[in-house]
């Protein structure tokens, strides 16, 4: 199988042209290739296929590292986008794609960045879908009989916010799976963890589904942010500072957009 390395913000991906191939990867297979120590290792396994619709440049399917198909990735996105352009399936720089669940535009920028309309976010229970009930604008609950406060957003797929004082004091991969697994989640949630540094910066770091924490998340990104425009304490332009690097989410006429780049590594071909 033929296969593309790439990243955003050291979000790692491979990408798979399957628009004339064929490949059916089973979760046994995705697992087994997203090892870093026995095969190629990434965080999301992406793949380009035919859109039958017309007026869409592309269908986008995206699997995290555990073998389960997810809606939406931003940094992927990114990926994509730069991908379908570096490898000639496409010439102009406005592109639309096809998600499970909605449909997405990139645009690829002058200075070789992209940006991504991810849509508007969502910001009912249903959409997560989380179980618990709403108290005092925000949702709560307790680890080590400790309460943590969090709200939710969906953009494609489902984030918990945590607004935290100090990055550094959190037990990112304690206190992230166990939310992510709690059972108020059925489906199970991406968890970030926002540092408010002032109405136009924040810092984050993203405990994902079926991967664990990242270098960055752009949707993770983009829900911190819808959440903060939401509750007043964020202008309708941040900087995220996540691990990896820096985005700029934007939301304008009721729509998220995030603006960041994204980065070839390398082509290989794997035995499967």
């Amino acid at each position: 199988m033929k296969f593309t390395k790439m990243h955003a913000l050291s979000n790692d991906f491979i990408i798979i042209n399957n628009i004339k191939q064929h490949y059916r990867l089973n979760k046994n297979i995705i697992k087994k290739l997203s090892n870093r120590y026995t095969s190629i290792g990434f965080d999301q396994l992406l793949m380009v296929e035919s859109s039958k619709n017309k007026n869409i440049d592309f269908h986008y399917r995206i699997f995290n590292a555990d073998g389960n198909e997810v809606n939406q990735c931003g940094n992927g996105a990114r990926c994509f986008a730069k991908y379908v352009k570096y490898k000639k399936l496409i010439f102009k720089n406005n592109i639309c794609v096809s998600t499970n669940n909605s449909i997405i535009y990139l645009k690829i920028l002058d200075n070789n960045e992209i940006c991504v309309n991810m849509g508007t976010p969502l910001f009912n229970p249903e959409s997560i879908p989380f179980l618990g009930i709403l108290s005092n604008n925000s949702y709560s609950l307790f680890y080590n009989n400790k309460q943590i406060i969090f709200d939710i957003v969906s953009l494609g797929n489902p984030h918990c916010i945590i607004q935290v004082n100090n990055l550094s004091n959190i037990h990112i991969d304690l206190i992230g799976s166990f939310i992510q697994n709690h059972k108020l989640f059925p489906n199970k949630v991406n968890v970030g963890f926002m540092e408010l540094v002032n109405s136009n910066n924040i810092k984050l770091r993203v405990f994902e589904r079926g991967v664990g924490e990242t270098n960055s998340c752009g949707t993770g990104a983009c829900a911190a942010v819808a959440i903060g425009i939401k509750k007043n304490f964020l202008s309708n332009k941040v900087k995220v500072n996540l691990i990896g690097g820096s985005l700029i989410i934007k939301w304008k006429n009721n729509n998220i957009f995030m603006k960041g780049d994204a980065h070839y590594i390398y082509d290989g071909i794997i035995k499967l």
